[in-house]
């Protein structure tokens, strides 16, 4: 019969009592058994055995019960334990040194629980000990250098604790039994001990994401034949891989060098290593082409290169894709962030069927998306971003089955964005900002019903933005700014409950701010600049308090700036600058950071914090006694006699007058979203419009470079000359034609003035962006002024992508604008091009305005003749007004 707890000679019953003692927390009530009625042996988790001693504990088995406690010291007293099993609970505090009593133990496994403190180095008397498993716990301190001499030990499981300082040394002792060691995720320092080299049994080496130095010693290349597992990614480690690498470990499946400081070329011998299934490499500074033959790598399942120095931008970087095809299992090919150039290879489209991610982005890839890409119906991934990829989008990728996030953006994609698209139903995210693609937004993309973030700024697309975009409830960030979307925003937008971040600005979006927004309460960034919105900032945004950046400059905005903002206690970004805001502006909150917030270019504005420089607001009486003040004057002055008191009202009302106007009324502004600026603002800009800032001399004026905001702003003033006949009509029509078109292939103008100069004559100016690249006729005739300039040339590729923005400027302004415009003078001296030689055109000095529901010429334009450079006028001219062609004696060579 077994023995009960009850035995005096039990001391066994007694120590496990002891450990039931200690646990605080029994959800599965695998210890409600544990008392006297019970024979311990029975109870669970309990295992006696042997001939000599049958009521002895041989074994704790307890895993994966959610036990909350400590581990009592007098699990010391069960002598004839071989195997601790507590893993997978909540165990804390410190291993009991008094496990270093139990001699006859061959397996410690306390892996996933919490304890704390560091490893008892007399464990060492475990002289049994085969397996000691202490990963996922929060252990401290240095690995002993006792381990070293327990010559049982083959594996040592340590990842994912808190240990530091070097591996030691006396590890290398080991090597008859030793097989595993797993150290991953600890603060392990210093390097490799050369040591480690003798453990010829060793198959399983981890050393991954700590702070290892120096370079892996030689003899782990060259002595451990027997490793299948190889990590040490993320660490300090640097130096060359061996050109043998492949024949020295041959047996190799899983290699793990990631983050590292590793350089050189991939041996070629890594072709002949055919049990390999990982090999993630990024990370490092390899270098070279990628010569590997990866035919015999059938069982290949992830191959990364990412960040690395791969290629040389040639054509044939990519080429070997090719001997991927016979690896049926790769799921993850990530080659992005290094210099493969060339085009996609046609064998990308007869990979594996089973690939999930693929990653192409960051390099110099140029050409077409493969229509095969369709092929790779698995795709849940596509990286393609940041490349020199042209063409369209091909329709093809409507086939993919599972997707969940397409990168395409930073490319050069034109023509529609595909309507297949609406295809992908699973699609998570969806990033094809930065490119030139046209069109239309197509609605089927609300078919996307799990799309979290869509990004599809910086593109020429137009028209209204669908209301089915806003039937995508999961929406948590809409990025559609620096297109040429064009009406309302929809009052659908508040559908959208879960968006935290709303980017529509640079576009031409008009009326007012839907109210709906403000149901819209996770928003935390909204942008809204550069538009043509108008009326007053709505009092539904109040119910947005979580906003940390807010934008609504340059638009058509008027009223009081609401003071609820200044009550937003993540505010970090306002910008109000550039519309019709007035009244007082808050100290509080926001308005207190002058760094945190911008109202320039609103002229009716009072009060703040000094550092705005706001004049001070005045109340209702105080206006109504200065205008007291003016009528006792009138009075004082009306008590004068005869005519003499005539003279001095005319004389005073004459001066009031104007100083009133000059104050109000001498500064001209097109449109609502461009701020005034005087002459004598524009003449310190232009340094006294010096002749070493004269850029050059047209028909109704001069041109000169100026700065603008302090430094901040390179600008150029085009001065119109009022005497020359035509030039005052030549700055309204230009007025005119500017004040509500904006395109990013139209020169945007700034800044307009229409005022006096010191000696009282009439001032017309126009100040517009810089553009360093200057204009297209100093590209094509570099000499044409006979000055020598520093050699230019553009290529076929630049010269197209010019020809291929004035085509779309003249899209829009003939098809896309609120009215139709002609310019009249499309020459390469009027193209401009920017830092990246993307064309601008400008001078409207001459363009016409047609009206779309008349199709006539409205009064305020040019009716003399044809007016424009000979070879360069509009054939629009000629096509509708057929009588003036009887004038062409009047033609303007402006």
């Amino acid at each position: 019969m077994a023995a009960t707890i009850n035995e005096t000679d039990d001391d066994d019953g007694l120590a496990v009592l002891a450990i039931k003692a200690r646990i605080t927390s029994d959800p599965f009530h695998v210890m409600s058994s544990w008392n006297e009625s019970v024979p311990y042996c029975e109870w669970p988790g309990i295992i006696c055995g042997g001939r000599q001693h049958p009521n002895r504990v041989r074994a704790l088995r307890l895993p994966s019960n959610g036990l909350v406690g400590s581990l009592a010291p007098e699990i010391g007293n069960l002598s004839f334990l071989r195997a601790i099993l507590l893993f997978n609970n909540s165990f804390h505090g410190e291993i009991p040194g008094e496990v270093s009593f139990l001699s006859r133990l061959r397996c410690l496994h306390l892996f996933n629980n919490s304890f704390e403190g560091e490893i008892p180095p007399n464990i060492s008397r475990c002289s049994n000990l085969m397996e000691l498993h202490l990963g996922y716990n929060n252990i401290m301190g240095k690995i002993p250098v006792e381990l070293g001499s327990l010559s049982e030990l083959q594996c040592l499981s340590l990842h994912f604790n808190k240990l530091m300082g070097q591996i030691p040394p006396s590890i290398g002792n080991l090597s008859s039994s030793l097989d595993t060691i797993s150290a991953v995720s600890n603060d392990l320092s210093r390097s490799i001990p050369d040591s480690l080299g003798q453990l010829t049994r060793l198959t399983f080496l981890e050393l991954s994401f700590n702070n290892l130095s120096g370079t892996i010693p030689p003899t782990i290349y060259n002595s451990l034949s027997s490793l299948v597992v190889f990590g040490v990614a993320n660490n300090l480690l640097q130096g060359s891989l061996p050109p043998n690498l492949g024949f020295s470990l041959p047996n190799l499946w899983s290699f793990l060098f990631f983050d590292n400081q590793f350089h050189g070329p991939i041996p070629i011998s890594v072709s002949s290593m055919s049990k390999l299934e990982y090999i993630v490499i990024g990370g490092n500074s390899f270098t070279r082409t990628v010569d590997i033959h990866f035919g015999g790598l059938s069982k290949l399942y992830w191959l990364s290169f990412y960040y690395n120095h791969f290629g040389s931008g040639e054509a044939n970087d990519l080429k070997f894709v090719n001997t991927l095809t016979n690896s049926s299992r790769l799921t993850i090919l990530d080659l992005q962030d290094n210099r493969f150039g060339g085009v996609l290879p046609n064998s990308i489209a007869n990979l594996s069927t089973q690939m999930t991610n693929l990653y192409l982005l960051g390099n110099k890839i140029i050409g077409d998306i493969l229509v095969g890409i369709g092929n790779l119906v698995s795709l849940q991934i596509l990286c393609l971003s940041n490349n020199l990829l042209e063409g369209n989008i091909p329709t093809s990728i409507g086939r993919l089955q599972m997707p969940q996030k397409l990168y395409s953006g930073g490319n050069s994609f034109t023509g529609p964005i595909p309507s297949s698209l609406g295809n992908l139903t699973p699609l998570i995210e969806l990033y094809l900002d930065d490119n030139r693609l046209q069109g239309k937004l197509p609605s089927i993309i609300g078919k996307c019903q799990y799309l979290l973030r869509l990004g599809l700024s910086g593109n020429s697309l137009h028209g209204v933005i669908p209301k089915e975009i806003f039937d995508l409830f999961t929406l948590i960030v809409l990025t559609l700014s620096r297109n040429s979307f064009s009406d309302s925003l929809p009052l659908e937008v508040g559908q959208v409950t879960n968006l935290e971040i709303l980017d529509v600005s640079e576009n031409m979006l008009s009326g007012e701010i839907p109210s709906t927004l403000g149901t819209c309460t996770s928003l935390e960034h909204l942008f809204m600049d550069g538009n043509l919105f108008q009326g007053s900032i709505p009092s539904s945004l109040s119910s947005l308090r979580g906003l940390q950046d807010l934008g609504l400059s340059h638009n058509n905005f008027f009223g009081l700036i609401p003071k609820y903002l200044g009550t937003f206690k993540f505010l970090q970004n306002l910008n109000l600058s550039f519309n019709h805001l007035e009244g007082e502006v808050s100290v509080d909150g926001v308005f207190q950071n002058l760094s945190a917030i911008s109202v320039k270019g609103n002229n009716k504005l009072c009060g703040g914090i000094p550092e705005l420089h706001l004049p001070a607001c005045h109340t209702q009486k105080s206006k109504e006694d200065g205008r007291h003040h003016v009528f006792k004057l009138v009075v004082i002055i009306c008590g004068c006699r005869g005519s003499l008191c005539l003279i001095f009202v005319i004389v005073f009302f004459i001066i009031y007058g104007r100083r009133k106007e000059n104050k109000e009324s001498t500064l001209f502004s097109i449109g609502a979203r461009h701020f005034k600026i005087s002459y004598a603002q524009l003449l310190k800009a232009a340094d006294g419009f010096s002749s070493a800032n004269l850029i050059g001399v047209g028909s109704f004026g001069s041109v000169y470079k100026g700065i603008l905001n302090h430094g901040e702003t390179v600008v150029v003033v085009k001065i119109l000359n009022i005497r020359q006949r035509g030039a005052s009509k030549s700055f309204m029509v230009e007025c005119e034609s500017l004040r509500n078109i904006r395109h990013h292939n139209l020169v945007k103008i700034i800044i307009s003035c229409s005022s006096i100069d010191f000696e009282g004559n009439d001032f017309k100016a126009l100040v517009y962006e810089f553009m360093p690249g200057g204009n297209l006729e100093s590209w094509l005739h570099p000499h044409a002024n006979g000055i020598q300039d520093d050699p230019r040339n553009l290529n076929l590729v630049q010269r197209l992508n010019i020809a291929i923005d004035m085509a779309t400027a003249l899209d829009y302004l003939h098809h896309r604008c609120h009215m139709q415009i002609i310019h009249c003078d499309l020459k390469p001296s009027n193209i401009l091009l920017d830092r990246d030689l993307i064309a601008h055109l400008g001078d409207f000095g001459i363009s016409k305005i047609l009206s779309k529901t008349t199709s006539r010429f409205q009064n305020h334009t040019c009716s003399i003749g044809i007016k424009g450079s000979i070879g360069y006028i509009a054939p629009e001219l000629l096509e509708m007004r057929p009588a003036v062609a009887r004038n062409m004696d009047a033609v303007d060579t402006a």
